[in-house]
């Protein structure tokens, strides 16, 4: 009886998974159909801009990323751009309509097949991320890589070799720290942020990479911005959600003063803080848009742990939301609302993203651009 039912057992389970195999078969072949057919509709030229974000499940977000797309076919004449979501997970909540109506935003992968069967004759794959980490790491070396490698056989070998040096990824916010320096001046230059200043501290909450791994160089990119904001004005800082070191108790620290060694994968950053003695500050999320992190993790005043609260805790008046942001993407933004403006709601940040492009369409046709194997077999 026993051996029966272990093999009635073991037969439900292997239906369940066969089941689940072709579910899931059946789902990516429908959504690629979607993907296609949305290319297709939409080709007007031979060169293609994809742009990457993480994404969201925020209806801000949504309206951010409409706004960060509009800039782009603005600005690139002769291209096509679309958008995709590198997060399995922001996808899937925003088809269920987690938070607002649901909406279709499909990853990478399925976007590239499209782009390449549509037949592109040049393509750029544009980061959204702030740091060169885990997320853009991903997107360079896993869907442009396999792209690049056909790995599922979608393409011809003539239409691969067409594409040699053809195809180059535009590189996150901060890739360099040149980048920093660049985001730091303009930051600064920000109205509302200028405002904030004035009364205070400005603290910056990034996202970061966990564990303590530096990702060859992402990290790092959330000190060298502090120091060059800094250097503007001793009343910046800089901390993140997932960088251990510099979470929002660590920021607090460095409000009263002292020195640490803050320690960014293979390397210890030595920073000098003087104490500031500043009874208010502004908030600010470090991130391409305002979605769960900034409206939960940094602003929340029903969480005990967010920035928000440990910061109002420690005695320093602060405020998450602002009232005098003049540029929202937020189609249901009132004036005087409370708003918080994420990089990607910044015109001048989103300059630096289609610089960081520009750049990367430079490289078209040279060595710096990607190769594609697809060379004729050895005999």
């Amino acid at each position: 009886m026993m051996a029966l039912v272990a093999l009635f057992t073991c037969a439900t389970f292997t239906a369940c998974s066969d089941d689940d195999d072709d579910n899931d078969k059946i789902n990516y072949a429908k959504y690629q159909e979607a993907v296609n057919k949305t290319v297709n509709s939409q080709k007007k030229n031979d060169k293609v801009i994809l742009l990457v974000a993480f994404g969201s499940t925020w209806e801000q977000a949504y309206d951010t990323f409409d706004q960060i797309v509009a800039d782009y076919k603005s600005q690139f004449s002769g291209w096509d751009v679309f958008l995709s979501f590198s997060s399995a997970i922001c996808i899937n909540q925003a088809r269920a309509g987690e938070n607002v109506a649901p909406k279709d935003y499909y990853d990478p992968e399925h976007w590239l097949t499209a782009i390449g069967l549509a037949g592109y004759k040049q393509v750029v794959v544009q980061s959204l991320q702030v740091i060169p980490g885990e997320e853009y790491r991903r997107v360079r070396d896993s869907y442009v890589k396999d792209f690049m490698n056909n790995r599922n056989g979608d393409f011809s070998d003539k239409y691969m070799k067409s594409l040699d040096l053809n195809v180059v990824v535009g590189t996150p916010l901060m890739a360099e720290e040149s980048d920093a320096q660049n985001l730091a001046a303009v930051l600064n230059s920000e109205a509302d942020i200028k405002a904030a200043l004035q009364q205070g501290i400005v603290a910056f909450m990034g996202h970061g990479n966990p564990e303590g791994y530096d990702y060859y160089g992402g990290n790092i990119r959330y000190l060298q911005l502090e120091d060059h904001l800094r250097h503007i004005n001793p009343n910046y800082y800089v901390g993140t959600v997932d960088m251990d070191q510099t979470y929002a108790e660590d920021v607090l620290e460095h409000i009263k003063g002292g020195v640490f060694n803050i320690e960014v994968g293979d390397v210890t950053k030595t920073m000098t803080y003087a104490a500031n003695n500043s009874t208010k500050a502004q908030l600010y999320p470090l991130m391409s848009i305002a979605g769960d992190h900034a409206h939960n993790d940094m602003s929340d005043p029903r969480d005990e742990e967010s920035w928000y609260s440990l910061f109002n805790a420690a005695g320093i008046e602060t405020k998450a939301y602002e009232t005098n942001f003049t540029s929202p993407c937020w189609k249901k933004y009132s004036a005087g609302d409370g708003y918080i403006p994420a990089l990607g709601e910044r015109a001048a940040v989103r300059k630096l993203w289609m610089s960081h492009t520009r750049e990367a369409i430079a490289k078209l046709g040279t060595e710096e651009a990607l190769s594609t194997p697809t060379t004729a077999p050895e005999e």
